[in-house]
């Protein structure tokens, strides 16, 4: 099956407000203020900056728990990398919108400042 970005961005977009919405309520409160972003892929800036070029979601900018403790100059968002996703699910539509909620909730997971050990105990690894 072949699904153009727009058509990911379209499936993408009705996984993460779905997702959002099965989170604990003290949780979903406070995702729901932290912007998601649905590119492509890294650019060619985040891949020379060392981010790998097939990597599914990355969060960026101050986490929940040290909001306004840093001088980090950005504020927390998700990238979600669809084509990338779409690719890593062998463009399957199933895999891919199971893909996209398990990498958001990965990624919300560094929000509220858990580490890869916090992730893989909570199953979001």
């Amino acid at each position: 099956m072949s699904i153009d970005f727009a058509g990911l961005s379209a499936i993408a977009a009705e996984v993460v407000e779905s997702t959002l919405e099965r989170l604990p309520p003290g949780l979903r409160e406070e995702a729901a203020h932290l912007p998601v972003s649905l590119e492509p892929r890294p650019s060619p800036e985040m891949e020379e900056d060392g981010l790998e070029p097939d990597i599914l979601g990355l969060f960026v900018g101050e986490s929940f728990d040290t909001a306004g403790e840093t001088t980090d100059p950005l504020p927390g968002q998700i990238l979600l990398f669809l084509e990338n996703i779409w690719a890593f699910a062998e463009r399957d539509e199933d895999i891919f919108r199971e893909e996209v909620a398990i990498t958001l909730l990965h990624e919300i997971g560094h929000y509220f400042g858990w580490d890869e050990e916090d992730l893989y105990e909570r199953g979001l690894e």
